[in-house]
């Protein structure tokens, strides 16, 4: 559904402006109702649900046992941060400002199209996991098979 990358600049509110490329998707996809919250995997990175897919992975979350911590970790930092956006009349989202100052995005960011949702990275957080490389002792099976 979504791919591509974008350099996004924030306003001073702390409002992105949804790529052109993006607009029509989002609004069919969701009605234009996305849900922010935290990457529980990369420091520097928000991530960005249109509303149906949000709730398939919150309702995945929600059902974990909250017995275990981990479990208490993840449910922390994808449900209790989630905030629901939708774009005002210039297709401007507000990221939520403790989730920018988490993540250390500040004026200028990097969107990137994941097929169900958006990444959203602090531009310094994005350069420095592009430059690096994928080792080969890292590579798992499933990668072994890709004809890239």
């Amino acid at each position: 559904m979504f791919q591509g990358e974008t350099a996004i600049t924030l306003d001073d509110k702390g409002r992105l402006a949804l790529p052109t490329a993006y607009r029509d998707a989002i609004a069919q996809a969701c009605g234009n109702r996305l849900v922010f919250t935290y990457n529980p995997f990369d420091p520097g990175c928000l991530w960005l649900f249109p509303f149906p897919q949000w709730e398939s992975v919150r309702d995945q979350v929600n059902a974990l046992s909250s017995v275990k911590r981990v479990h208490r970790d993840l449910q922390l930092k994808l449900i209790g941060a989630a905030a629901i956006v939708e774009p005002d009349g210039n297709a401007r989202v507000l990221v939520p400002a403790s989730q920018r100052n988490a993540a250390g995005i500040e004026k200028r960011a990097v969107l990137l199209g994941m097929d169900r949702k958006f990444e959203l990275w602090s531009e310094q957080a994005h350069l420095n996991k592009i430059r690096q490389t994928i080792g080969e002792s890292e590579l798992s099976s499933e990668m072994l098979d890709l004809r890239l």
